[in-house]
């Protein structure tokens, strides 16, 4: 169940990574503990657990924005390129809920398997 609360997905996504700009419509999943940053196509430009991934918001990213580093590597996503989306700001927080919850999901699941009980 847990699984499911954590999916999410997103499109038409402004995917950068400093300093130049990989897509501005790109897709964001979250899906099965997997989060994928795709371009509009499909293709998969960086892929991980969600587990493994810390997001963010900066101080220097506006209120659609988030920063995710992924494999060691830093990508600003900005939510609602595409059509100026006005719930930009909802998915931008959506994002971040997800792989939070993912995250501390499975920091309980392993606090669990070596608590006495």
């Amino acid at each position: 169940m847990a699984a499911t609360e954590s999916d999410f997905s997103a499109t038409g996504v402004r995917i950068e990574r400093w300093p130049r700009s990989l897509t501005r419509a790109g897709q964001v999943r979250i899906k099965d503990g997997r989060l994928a940053l795709m371009t509009s196509y499909g293709r998969v430009i960086d892929s991980a657990p969600v587990r493994a991934v810390t997001a963010g918001r900066p101080w220097f990213a506006g209120e659609d924005s988030t920063v995710a580093t992924v494999n060691g590597r830093r990508y600003r996503l900005t939510m609602g390129q595409r059509g100026g989306r006005p719930d930009a700001k909802g998915l931008a927080g959506r994002f971040l809920e997800a792989v939070r919850g993912a995250s501390g999901a499975a920091e309980d699941a392993a606090a669990g398997d070596g608590a006495a009980g």
